[in-house]
């Protein structure tokens, strides 16, 4: 249980929670990979948005930005986060935040976004590694997280994560942790209906509940990818967040269920390993706006409630 102390802890930003931040367009988006530039160029996808990996773009010049520049002329742009390390033990790297500030101001991007995670620890790891749901990891995401949105001047969305482990020292859920960090920093949420699966299953947990327990009031993005299926060393499911495959047959039933609920919202396609050709992309696109569409024309009264307390 939260102190009240904690829970009531005032927000060291000047950056102002309750500022509304611009939206993406509720359709379906994918990410931007170097091999699709020249196709895109060429064909202009009837596409809702583009979303790239900053740390990807962290260079003065070369042909990511040459490409990128030229996209983000005729498309919305999430910019994604992967190296902040916002739940790491040590302060954030203000270098780090003033590469994304620069990459901010130069593509204006629509929403900016990163990971309930950490990689870094006296050095950098190429992984997004759990943190215990306690209270004084949560002081120390929450002034994270202030760091952030005072830095870049705009609220950021935090995505969800996929875990193959938990701590023994947490003292609430991953649902009230999350719930605690927006109410306390204002941030929105990032919903990746994959990670949430991934972690569902490799902890014995029902993933529809878990989403019901999330602040979907707060979603402003939903994310859709790929796993790869192992065993653990007992023998039970264990999921790996892979990026390299289609969205599974499960993952696409939990997003339907989403949907239905909340209404057409920006879902972005997420493929990062054995990336297929554009066409492949697209057609998942597709698939998720067809879902959209389909929650978009269904009457009130079918409608179910989904609560977000």
């Amino acid at each position: 249980m939260t102190s009240p102390a904690l829970r009531d802890r005032p927000s060291t930003s000047t950056y102002r929670p309750g500022c509304v931040a611009a939206a993406l367009p509720a359709r379906a988006g994918i990410g931007l990979k170097p091999q699709h530039f020249l196709a895109v160029l060429d064909t202009r996808p009837n596409i809702g948005f583009f979303e790239v990996h900053a740390e990807n773009y962290m260079v003065d010049g070369g042909p990511f930005h040459h490409y990128l520049g030229r996209i983000r002329e005729d498309y919305p742009l999430s910019l994604h986060g992967v190296g902040l390390s916002i739940g790491s033990e040590g302060p954030l790297d203000e270098a780090h935040l003033d590469q994304l500030a620069i990459l901010i101001a130069r593509y204006d991007p629509v929403s900016f976004s990163e990971h309930l995670a950490w990689s870094t620890h006296g050095a950098f790891f190429n992984d997004l590694l759990p943190v215990p749901y306690d209270c004084a990891t949560l002081a120390r995401v929450c002034e994270h997280i202030d760091r952030v949105q005072e830095r870049l001047k705009r609220p950021m969305l935090l995505e969800n994560p996929s875990t193959y482990v938990e701590f023994t020292a947490s003292t609430m859920s991953e649902a009230r942790f999350l719930r605690n960090i927006l109410q306390q920093t204002g941030c929105g949420l990032l919903l990746d209906v994959n990670n949430a699966y991934v972690s569902c299953v490799n902890h014995g947990r029902d993933a529809l509940a878990f989403i019901n327990d999330l602040p979907l009031d707060a979603v402003d993005e939903i994310h859709l990818a790929g796993f790869s299926s192992d065993q653990d060393a007992a023998g039970a499911p264990l999921l790996i967040d892979s990026h390299d495959t289609p969205v599974d047959s499960a993952v696409w039933a939990l997003y339907a269920e989403v949907i239905e609920r909340l209404g057409p919202m920006p879902t972005l396609l997420e493929r990062d390993n054995d990336v297929p050709p554009l066409s492949a992309l697209l057609a998942e696109a597709q698939r998720a706006q067809d879902l959209m569409h389909k929650a978009a024309t269904l009457k009130p009264a079918d409608v179910v409630e989904w609560s977000c307390v």
